[in-house]
């Protein structure tokens, strides 16, 4: 099959679902309203609440989302063939993502920005809250593992590319400081930082930069060293005004996703390559797991992705300058995500046997058991991104050093924006138990304190992904990510349900979102159970005492909250048959907006 076919096919159906399907969901099911206050205005604060030009939202809310997971989840996958992972992407993100992220924007800016885990204390229940709140958190720990994992992997196998990715920073604050404090466009600065970046490419390949003297010196592995190193960066950098770091190194990234997909498009073009992946593959190894439901749980982030959500809510919302704003937010970086999923399949089934077109071998020596196709996923997407490059004259050397620039540099924007959301998820679910512990009692105090203290609380929410990062093996990067996986989509199918009981509440018609969650709410479920099993039969210790726990705890929550949400649903229809108005009216939000009411955990 020809890559160039497949990539164009995919391209357009995007386009057709961001023309019309979008268009729908922003006049019919969510009814943008140009005239509404934004938070963004109404809690204007310069630090979290800033208003911001639409186009530097959408590279914070896109860079954000399109960690490494959209590359990772395909990499994975097309080992059952490249046919349904494509078709689930395809379908994924025009119909559920773009539904999921989009809505989720809209329906926290009607609620003063707050994050999804409040909201849905607000649209569904007061234990709704706090049931999500706790599946948010056990969803941002494995998340921040994983892509803290990935990166420091990545830096020991590519020492190459450090430099250009260290550089990213200090030019990022620059352009941050141009753009906040002068008013000015952010497309010029962010475009000549990213000259310079790759302009240090070359010198990162003269000046590998690696920490194996300090790791020889104390030691310990080398990738301990890089995971100090990069938790210590984040815990500074989530603390940091968004308009600093964050939002001008989004938009650094954004131009960088561009020349990225242009590389890729242009040498899938010029190489006419075609696939050499099956489409679907008939002769499974044994002992490999079912496609049903574990594809739809291993391609999370680019088809649809919980975690959207939590961007969506916790930090993107905050920024949006106008309602209609969330169209173009949500909707398009559902889409971008999805395109980068397109060229991780392509990557990990045509562009990759350029690259080991040296080496002899086939497809299928590469994925020639699950254990393979789950060991350094990003490294196979980085070769294949290198194997397109030099379809287009690109030296393999300067390849592998964009290709890994490119994959570390979005793992970085999510992992900073996680820790970010898991310090707000740490301060709400403070807040909750102050609220209900004895007045004056140690309980009360000690979360008291922690509700307040941004330090304590951005400590916790780097130290416990940290320490299941330092689980020795491929677990974070392997074991975890089916776990991770299966939280993620759950928590998307529980955002659509918080968003469907607004949507009915307001008397529209939540089938766009109703869709999506239950075929979600089914395939985690199944999912959840189909890996406790097999976390219980295990003869690894840490899958039957760690994660098969996990896994039933998480299991726990998701059929508590469904059942909370599918009860909050049928009173939405029932008070819409009644003809009776919603409590929350968003007409009442502008005018409180203005008054200015939201007080501190409401910003949580």
């Amino acid at each position: 099959m020809s890559a160039v076919a497949v990539l164009l096919g995919a391209l357009a159906l995007f386009a057709l679902g961001y023309r019309f399907y979008s268009n729908y969901l922003a006049k019919k099911v969510y009814a943008l309203d140009p005239a509404f206050l934004t938070p963004a205005h109404a809690y204007k604060d310069g630090v979290d609440f800033v208003p911001t030009n639409k186009h530097i939202v959408f590279a914070h809310h896109f860079i954000s989302v399109a960690g490494a997971a959209p590359i990772v989840g395909p990499a994975i996958a097309v080992f059952w063939g490249w046919g349904p992972a494509l078709v689930w992407v395809v379908l994924g993100t025009i119909f559920a993502s773009g539904a999921h992220d989009f809505g989720a924007i809209v329906v926290s800016v009607r609620h003063r920005a707050k994050s999804i885990g409040a909201l849905a204390g607000d649209v569904i229940s007061g234990r709704a809250r706090i049931l999500f709140l706790l599946i948010i958190f056990f969803l941002v720990t494995m998340v921040n593992a994983v892509f803290a994992v990935i990166i420091a992997g990545l830096f020991v196998a590519n020492p190459q590319a450090v430099l250009p990715v260290l550089v990213t920073i200090p030019l990022a604050i620059g352009v941050g400081q141009v753009v906040y404090r002068r008013r000015t466009a952010a497309l010029v600065p962010s475009v000549i930082s990213l000259i310079v970046v790759y302009a240090c490419i070359p010198l990162g390949q003269m000046m590998p930069i690696t920490v194996d003297p300090i790791a020889g010196a104390l030691g310990v592995d080398v990738s301990l060293v890089w995971l100090v190193l990069i938790f210590t960066y984040t815990f500074f950098t989530s603390r940091l005004p968004v308009w600093m770091l964050l939002q001008p190194r989004d938009y650094i990234n954004q131009q960088q996703m561009v020349l990225a997909l242009v590389v890729i498009v242009a040498g899938i073009v010029v190489g006419m390559n075609t696939i050499e992946a099956p489409v679907l593959r008939g002769d499974l190894p044994e002992g490999s797991p079912a496609i049903f439901p574990l594809l739809f749980i291993t391609i999370a982030c680019g088809a649809v992705s919980g975690f959207h959500s939590l961007v969506a809510s916790g930090t993107t919302s905050k920024q949006l300058d106008k309602e209609t704003d969330a169209r173009y937010v949500g909707y398009l970086s559902s889409l971008g995500e999805g395109t980068l999923a397109v060229c991780s399949i392509l990557a990990c089934t045509a562009g990759i046997m350029i690259y080991s077109a040296n080496q002899g071998g086939n497809w299928s020596d590469i994925y020639v058991d699950w254990a393979a196709a789950g060991t350094n996923p990003a490294g196979r997407f980085v070769q294949g991104v290198a194997g397109f490059a030099s379809n287009i004259g690109v030296p393999e050397g300067i390849g592998l050093v964009f290709a890994t620039l490119v994959v570390v540099s979005f793992a970085a924007t999510s992992l900073d924006t996680a820790v970010r959301l898991q310090r707000y998820t740490i301060q709400e679910i403070s807040v909750i138990v102050r609220d209900r512990a004895t007045e004056g009692g140690a309980l009360e105090k000690t979360f008291s304190f922690l509700a307040r203290n941004i330090t304590v609380a951005t400590l916790i929410a780097v130290l416990v992904p940290f320490g299941l990062a330092l689980v020795p093996g491929n677990f974070a990067a392997g074991t975890l990510w089916q776990l991770f996986g299966t939280t993620n989509q759950l928590t998307a199918g529980l955002a659509l349900a918080v968003i469907a009981v607004w949507v009915t509440k307001r008397g529209r018609n939540p089938i766009a979102v109703l869709v999506p969650l239950a075929f979600l709410v089914v395939m985690t479920s199944w999912a959840l159970v189909v890996q406790l099993l097999g976390f219980l039969s295990s003869e690894d210790s840490l899958q039957r005492y760690l994660l098969a726990p996990l896994d039933a705890v998480i299991f726990g929550l998701a059929v508590w909250m469904t059942i909370e949400a599918a009860i909050a649903l049928r009173k939405a229809f029932a008070a819409r048959r009644g003809g009776t108005a919603p409590a929350d009216e968003d007409a009442a939000e502008p005018e409180a907006a203005a008054e200015g009411t939201a007080g501190p955990d409401d910003r949580a």
